[in-house]
């Protein structure tokens, strides 16, 4: 992890602790049943009923083989959940005694002591209920009852005169990837799914607190704190802010407010002065500084807020210029080019995320040179530590309302219920820096125009209308009212993308989402033009890593032909990896593996009888296309100024076009991407009759001084041509550094010889950068078996501890080397790239992991083996 600046708080001048406090419910011994069983069995909270029925043995791990469909019975029962727990007679003389439930998944009735109190249908929302009234000195019974998500959902279904593309689960305002998507399971599942609380207040509290820029310069930064606060009387009370680490007292100040009884809000002014700005990763760093506001009177502390702020400007540039209209983004008035990747829910379960999930995710982003993730629209709004975690590393967030792929119905009732949770959710996250941008949804203004919706489900012009009346209200008004009423700084984008891939506007104005490459079945090559002017989704699938498969069975018995396709087996591996129960029930695209094995047919040999090797040349495959794809975008800039892949994670173990499989194993996509986001690159090109070398940079400064070599080798690393010039680039450029007449090389066996460029950078601003070239498909390359050695010791890499390593030495090029250590699931520091002959190339463990005997431990698979 690298520096992140936060100004640690040590001491509030505080006259008697807070007179707001909260107890959890979550240990209080919950139990659960089917609601038509008798038996009541333990469960965890927050949990799901799918989680819980495992933990008891009544189902098999739903990842598991093809568990999935023997489960699809539990999605349409109904379930109940209960605790007792106990209330002192202290606790009840609060003014307020509220109960809350963070996350309800989703229909449910919840009873206490036998008293109906509350009836919930949204998954995304907080829900709270004052039980001073109801609760008892002693022992209290909590119940929950849940209803089938999608039985309610086609109740409502049923109430209008058509169907809405996305069936039932367009009704219910719940995670929409539980249905099912091509990459995800469907299990649909209910449950306590957030913390459960009991919460005490008297007199006042505070509800909410905005943290709205005023001001910002060199010298100074206003803010104002917009403090929302519910209030039993009227008085006269004291607001203190407080800034951490400040030994200063005017940092330190006291406000005197009028309260009013009820609901309202005050805004505080407060100002830091020779501020330190936050900044997204790559570009400086993520000033964090900790705010407390504590509210008072009588001497007494009656609630304190805390606040991570960080300081920065942020702009959404999206207007017309010569090309069509532009989409970039600005911070702290500095243009950027985003790298980043779309993410989804890390498990289908939720509850099983936990904190260090979050920890290792957002730095598997950091370590890919990434500034931004697209927290995608069918999953959810995510824990606070995603956030958290996002702001202290300085990757932005553009965040996705819970929308995806689908039309969604106009009734009084769902639009009351989808403005709650909007408003909820933009209040829970509008003071994290990382946030960049609200969106209102993924693909529904895509598919309603362009997927023949209203073809396939026979819509007369009426329903139609009313369809995309409906639908814009949401997305072009209520979305964006909310955005506007409660964080009115930042921008809102009514849908991704703007226009559908297939248009050639698409290229031209707002973002984009390009999928020619794999849905079209256009060649890798159609990436280098069709450029948009922000691609915020694009991408190719690849099988995940062995290990991971066989953790959900794929090898369940040695003797089984899923374990290696022998030499008995046809010549074409593609039927027997359908024929396999394990993969095809982990491979969600109904003709994922044709399209697969298709591309993969025109650039590489198709391993023939091992499932290891069509594994390994899937990823290499899928690297490919993403590596074809961002270097196309980055030398595009400024026409493009953004790309985000589809799509960085899994929720379950599975064939996607993910970069990190659901075991966090990094695929072959992902190393490539981290090579592909460094902040200064070289991309290699053939154009005509010319080959050209780009140099790009996302360094706001000038490199002044630099060299590039460039030199064609044979396999046997000998040089058969060099050229060494002196260059400069400039800050935030692409550009051609470099041309070569392609006459030059027709003298050479263009399938055993490589181009490779290097930089080197002078100044220190950053390391070398280097590009190698191959002038044919890798299934054309005279590659020969290597001889390597490997050496094991102690490395430094970037001046951090010391680290496990080794090194491996080759006679000859070993192309794509796959690097594993005796099974072991662990991630180094590079993979599947080059090894060229004659220049040593080392890797790293990760941190705190030391294998005894190393050397004789590490395996090597590299393209020659699957010939």
């Amino acid at each position: 992890m690298k520096k992140t600046w936060i100004i640690s708080f040590l001491l509030i001048p505080l006259f008697v602790f807070a007179q707001t406090s909260e107890r959890s419910l979550n240990q209080c011994n919950w139990t659960f049943k089917k609601s038509i069983n008798t038996k009541w069995m333990k469960a965890s909270v927050p949990g799901t009923v799918h989680t819980d029925l495992l933990a008891n043995k009544i189902i098999p791990d739903p990842f598991y083989a093809d568990n999935e469909k023997q489960l699809q019975w539990i999605e349409k029962s109904d379930w109940e959940y209960q605790c007792t727990f106990n209330i002192s007679k202290q606790e009840l003389t609060q003014d307020h005694i509220e109960l809350q439930f963070k996350g309800l998944d989703t229909y449910a009735n919840v009873y206490l002591n036998d008293s109906l109190i509350l009836i919930t249908d949204n998954m995304f929302r907080t829900w709270n209920i004052d039980i001073k009234k109801i609760a008892r000195i002693g022992k209290n019974q909590l119940r929950v009852c849940f209803q089938s998500a999608v039985n309610k959902g086609k109740e409502e279904a049923k109430k209008l005169s058509y169907t809405l593309p996305g069936d039932e689960k367009v009704f219910t305002r719940k995670a929409q990837y539980q249905y099912g998507w091509d990459w995800g399971p469907r299990l649909v599942t209910c449950g306590i799914w957030k913390d459960v609380q009991l919460k005490y207040w008297n007199d006042a509290r505070i509800k909410t607190v905005q943290n709205k820029i005023i001001e910002l310069n060199d010298s100074v930064a206003l803010i104002n704190f917009i403090c929302e606060i519910e209030s039993d009387t009227n008085a006269n009370a004291y607001f203190d802010i407080t800034r951490s680490a400040s030994s200063d007292l005017k940092d330190q100040r006291t406000i005197k407010v009028p309260l009013k009884k009820g609901i309202h809000k005050y805004e505080l002014e407060y100002i830091i002065k020779n501020p330190n700005r936050w900044w997204p990763h790559g570009m400086g760093q993520q000033y964090i500084y900790n705010i407390f506001i504590s509210l008072s009177f009588n001497r007494k502390i009656l609630d304190i807020h805390h606040s991570a702020l960080g300081l920065r400007t942020i702009e959404l540039v999206n207007g017309k210029d010569s090309i069509g209209t532009s989409f970039y983004f600005k911070v702290n008035g500095k243009t950027l080019f985003i790298k980043g990747a779309n993410y989804i829910p890390q498990d289908n379960f939720i509850p099983k995320v936990k904190t260090e999930n979050y920890f290792t995710i957002i730095q598997n982003a950091v370590d890919a040179n990434m500034n931004m993730l697209r927290v995608w629209g069918g999953g959810i709004y995510e824990n606070d530590e995603f956030y958290r975690q996002c702001d202290l590393n300085g990757i932005l967030v553009w965040q996705d309302f819970m929308f995806a792929c689908a039309m969604y119905p106009g009734d009084k009732h769902f639009m009351n219920n989808v403005a709650a949770e909007a408003a909820e959710q933009v209040e829970r996250l509008r003071n994290h820096p990382s946030i960049a941008l609200w969106c209102g949804n993924n693909e529904v203004d895509e598919g309603w125009k362009n997927w023949g919706w209203q073809k396939q489900y026979k819509y007369s012009k009426k329903d139609s209308s009313e369809i995309a009346m409906n639908n814009t209200i949401i997305f072009d008004y209520l979305l964006k009212d909310i955005v506007n009423i409660h964080d009115g700084d930042r921008a809102y984008w009514p849908s991704s993308p703007s226009i559908g891939w297939g248009h050639k506007e698409s290229l031209l104005n707002g973002d984009s989402h390009y999928w020619g490459v794999w849905w079209g079945m256009e060649p890798f090559e159609n990436y280098n033009t069709r450029v948009g002017r922000f691609v915020s989704e694009y991408g190719f699938q690849g099988m995940p890593n062995l290990n991971t498969l066989i953790k959900v069975g794929l090898f369940p018995k040695r003797n089984k032909k899923d374990i290696v396709y022998e030499d008995k087996y046809a010549s074409d591996i593609y039927p027997h990896i359908i024929d396999s129960t394990v993969l095809n029930a982990h491979q969600k695209h109904p003709t994922g593996f044709q399209t697969i094995s298709t591309y993969m047919a025109r650039d590489y040999k198709i391993p023939q009888h091992r499932i290891e090797h069509y594994t390994y040349v899937s990823q290499l495959l899928q690297a490919d296309g993403m590596r074809t794809a961002i270097e196309a975008h980055r030398r595009n800039k400024p026409h493009c100024m953004g790309t985000l892949y589809w799509q960085l994670n899994d929720c379950w173990p599975v064939t996607s076009w993910s970069t990190i499989d659901h075991n966090n194993i990094l695929k072959a996509a992902h190393y490539q991407v981290k090579r592909s986001y460094k902040d200064v690159i070289l991309s290699i090109v053939e154009k005509n009759d010319s080959i050209y070398i780009y140099a790009i940079s996302d360094l706001p400064n000038k490199i002044e001084k630099a060299e590039l070599g460039i030199s064609l080798y044979n396999f046997e690393g000998n040089a058969l041509w060099s050229n060494f010039n002196a260059i400069q680039i400039e800050g935030n450029s692409s550009a051609i550094i470099f041309s070569i007449d392609k006459n030059m090389i027709k003298t050479f066996d263009l399938n055993e010889i490589y181009l490779k460029s290097e930089l080197f950078i002078l100044d220190g601003s950053v390391g070398t950068a280097n590009d190698i070239h191959y002038f044919v498909k890798p299934k054309e390359l005279k590659l020969k078996q290597p001889n390597y050695t490997i050496t094991e010791g102690t490395c430094k890499q970037d001046h951090s501890e010391a680290l496990q390593c080794f090194t491996i030495k080759t006679d000859v090029l070993i192309k794509n080397a796959m690097i594993s250590i005796d099974g072991i699931d662990l991630n180094l520091n590079d993979n599947f790239s080059d090894i060229l002959p004659n220049e040593p190339k080392s890797y790293y463990l990760p941190k705190n992991i030391k294998i005894k005997n190393l050397k004789k431990k590490i395996k090597i698979v590299s393209l020659i083996d699957t010939l």
